[in-house]
């Protein structure tokens, strides 16, 4: 069975809850709580299925808390679009434009 090593990093059982509670993103909180439950005597396959995970993954969690401490479960955003950023038209697109898409449209009369 496998067990969270806590005390290596100076962690106790009480300390892996505030740390579920006190976690700024989301997916931080849910990552200590798991193994918060599972410290507390929970087997990590019961968490996964009560989470909706797959069990590799909260493994993984725990593999990670284990190896690298409380700030391998802290969530870095990795890249991509920021949350909620408006879209806007690229400044440079006009540069690229042809000459003539630049310049201003004038309409001959119509005839007569």
């Amino acid at each position: 069975m496998l067990q969270v090593d806590h005390q290596r990093w100076g962690q106790t059982v009480a300390d892996l809850r505030d740390l579920a509670l006190s976690a700024a993103h989301p997916r931080s909180r849910e990552r200590f709580l798991a193994l918060h439950e599972i410290a507390a005597g929970s087997c990590a396959t019961a968490v996964a299925e009560r989470t909706g995970r797959r069990a590799q993954t909260v493994m993984g969690w725990l593999h990670a808390y284990n190896e690298h401490g409380p700030e391998a479960l802290t969530y870095q955003r990795t890249g991509g679009r920021p949350p909620f950023a408006p879209i806007s038209p690229p400044r440079s697109a006009s540069r690229f434009a042809p000459r003539n898409a630049r310049r201003p449209v004038h309409r001959s009369p119509a005839p007569m």
